[in-house]
C-alpha cells in the first residue's frame, strides 16, 4: 500500500508539511495568553509565513525542474525541522514571525517537488497520490491534536521544538536511504488517456480550475486555520482547555482525512461536474449552518464541512490531467498550485484583520459561503461525463520511460 521507501518518505513528508503549517493556528491560542495579545494581533504574526510560502512555491517549482529533487527533499526535511526549532526558541514576536517565515519557506518545497517525484517513481501514480493525500490530511489532524496536548502539558514552545527534532531525524534517514537507492529514479508511468477537446474547451476548463484553486484554496486555508479558535469560542463547557480544543479539531480532520479515496471511482462513474456541484452545494449549506451554531452541534457540522472540502481536492487535478494536452499540463498545474497553496494562504492575515476589526466567525463563514457559491456557479461550465468515443489515445501521455530528475 505504501510503496517503495522513497514513496514512504514522500508520504511522511506530506504529513510533516501539513503538520508544521498547522502548529501555529492551534499554538496561537496559547501564545496570545502568554504574550497578552489579542487573537487577531497574535495570528497576524503568521503573515510572513504566508508570503514566504507563496514565493517559495514558485522557486521550488523552478528548482525542481532544474536541480536534484532528492536534494530538495532532504533540504525540506532538515530545513523545516530547523525552522520549527527556531520558532520554538523565539524570544519575542519578531523572532516568532521570522521562525514562521522559515517554516513557510521550507514547507513550500514539498508540493511542487514531491508530487513530481511520486509521478516519476510510482508504478501506480493514481493510488500513490491518493495515499499521499491521506497522509497530508492526517498531518492536519495530528498537528491540532499533538499541539493541543503538548502546549497544555508543557508550553507552546515545546509544540514547535519536538516536531522540529523529529523532522531533522527524518531528513537524516532520508539522506541515507534516498541517495543510496538509485533504482527508483525512473520507470514506467501509467497511461493517462486524454479527452479529445478543442482549444476553447481546454481554456475554459483551465480557467474554471484556476477559479476553484483560488476560491477553494482560500476556503480550505481559512477553515483549517480558524477551526481551533472556532471550537475554542463555540464549545463553551465542552472544550475548556487547549488540549480539548486540539482533540476536537483533530477528530474533524481525522474523520475527513480519507474522504478523497473514493472520489476517483465516483469521478469515473459520474464525471467531475456533478461531483463538484454536489460538493460545493453541501459546503455552502454547511457554512450557513455553522456560522451561527453554538455548542456540540458545531462538531458534526464541522466534520461535514471538512469532509466535503477534502473530497474536492483530487477533482481539479483529474480535470487537468484528463482534458489539458501534455504541452500545457505542467503550466496549468504550476499556476493551480501557486493560487491554491500560495495566494490563498492570504486567508491567515485576512482572518487576523477581520478579527481585529470585530468580524467574528459568524460573519467570516458567511463570506466563505459566498466564495463557495461562486465556485458552485462556475462548476456548471464544466463538461459532463465523457463518452467512451471521446477518449483520444493519440493525445494521451501513454506509457513511456521518463528520465527522472530525482
Amino acid at each position: 500500500m505504501f510503496g517503495s521507501p522513497q514513496l514512504r518518505f514522500m508520504n511522511a513528508g506530506h504529513f510533516c508539511d501539513h503538520y508544521f503549517l498547522l502548529i501555529f493556528p492551534t499554538a496561537v491560542i496559547a501564545i496570545q495568553d502568554d504574550w497578552q495579545m489579542a487573537y487577531g494581533e497574535a495570528l497576524a504574526l503568521g503573515t510572513p509565513a504566508v508570503i514566504a510560502f507563496a514565493l517559495g512555491t514558485v522557486l521550488a517549482g523552478w528548482l525542481g525542474d532544474r536541480w536534484s529533487r532528492r536534494s530538495l527533499m532532504a533540504i525540506f526535511f532538515i530545513g523545516i525541522g530547523l525552522a520549527g526549532i527556531v520558532t520554538g526558541l523565539a524570544p519575542g514576536p519578531v523572532g516568532l514571525a521570522t521562525g514562521l517565515a522559515l517554516i513557510g519557506l521550507f514547507a513550500a518545497i514539498y508540493h511542487p517537488v514531491a508530487l513530481a517525484m511520486i509521478t516519476d517513481i510510482a508504478t501506480k501514480p493514481g493510488r500513490a497520490l491518493a495515499v499521499n493525500g491521506v497522509a497530508g490530511n492526517l498531518g492536519l489532524a495530528g498537528a491540532s491534536l499533538a499541539t493541543g496536548w503538548i502546549a497544555a502539558i508543557y508550553d507552546w514552545r515545546t509544540a514547535f521544538l519536538i516536531p522540529g527534532v523529529v523532522a531533522i531525524v527524518f531528513g537524516i534517514l532520508y539522506c541515507i536511504i534516498a541517495f543510496r537507492d538509485t533504482a527508483t529514479g525512473g520507470g514506467k508511468v501509467e497511461a493517462i488517456a486524454a479527452i479529445a477537446s478543442t482549444r476553447a474547451m481546454q481554456i475554459r476548463i483551465v480557467a474554471a480550475v484556476l477559479v476553484f484553486a483560488l476560491l477553494g484554496g482560500l476556503v480550505f486555508n481559512a477553515v483549517t486555520i480558524s477551526l481551533p479558535k472556532l471550537f475554542d469560542e463555540r464549545l463553551t463547557g465542552i472544550a475548556d482547555d487547549l488540549s480539548q480544543v486540539g482533540e476536537y479539531a483533530a477528530l474533524v480532520f481525522a474523520i475527513a482525512a480519507f474522504a478523497q479515496l473514493p472520489v476517483g471511482d465516483l469521478l469515473d462513474r459520474f464525471g467531475a461536474r456533478v461531483i463538484l456541484i454536489t460538493l460545493f452545494a453541501a459546503q455552502f449549506v454547511a457554512f450557513l449552518l455553522i456560522a451561527d451554531a453554538e455548542g456540540a452541534i458545531v462538531v458534526p457540522l464541522a466534520i461535514g464541512l471538512v469532509l466535503m472540502m477534502f473530497a474536492e481536492l483530487p477533482v481539479t487535478a483529474r480535470l487537468v490531467g484528463r482534458y489539458v494536452s501534455s504541452n500545457w499540463r505542467a503550466r496549468a498545474f504550476s499556476i493551480e498550485y501557486l493560487l491554491s497553496l500560495g495566494v490563498s494562504s492570504a486567508a491567515l492575515p485576512a482572518i487576523a484583520a477581520l478579527h481585529l476589526f470585530g468580524f467574528g466567525f459568524d460573519k467570516q463563514y458567511l463570506i466563505l459561503a459566498g466564495c463557495v457559491g461562486i465556485a458552485f456557479v462556475v462548476a456548471f461550465l464544466l463538461p459532463g461525463r465523457p463518452r467512451a468515443d471521446q477518449i483520444d489515445p493519440a493525445i494521451s501521455d501513454g506509457p513511456r520511460l521518463r528520465r527522472s530528475r530525482a
